[in-house]
């Protein structure tokens, strides 16, 4: 259960086709540049009902408020304003966001003792984004 992993802070260590992916998204070369080269430190909580994902690095701070299964309005780190719904599977954030051009995103965060692992589709572009537990 994700549960298990509340209040717990993992630092990014590792990215792999960001590039990539952001490109497929249309996102900008200066945005991308600063998207590669921040190392965020996300962590997830709990209040009440609602969970509270958090993206925190020198270049910006995203709050994620959800309620497992509903969807919700969105604004992504990189100025998208998206249709977004998360649920949990096991400890395994699934998210989709659904863009007004059509274009469908999914991005799975699989939380284990010690890292989180971020893997991030749009079209046929995969992303994998490891994020250590930080001590």
């Amino acid at each position: 259960m994700v549960d298990a992993y509340l209040n717990k802070k993992y630092k990014l260590e590792s990215s792999e086709n960001f590039d990539e992916y952001m490109k497929e998204l249309g996102v900008g070369l200066i945005t991308r540049k600063v998207g590669n080269s921040v190392s965020p430190v996300v962590d997830l909580t709990k209040d009440g009902d609602e969970y509270v994902l958090t993206s925190n690095s020198t270049f910006k701070h995203v709050v994620t408020k959800f309620k497992p299964g509903v969807e919700f309005d969105q604004e992504t780190p990189d100025g998208r304003k998206v249709k977004a719904t998360i649920n949990i599977d096991g400890n395994t954030l699934k998210e989709v966001q659904k863009a007004a051009d059509g274009k469908e995103t999914t991005i799975d965060r699989t939380f284990t003792d010690d890292e989180v692992k971020m893997i991030m589709s749009v079209g046929d572009v995969t992303a994998t984004r490891i994020y250590k537990l930080q001590a």
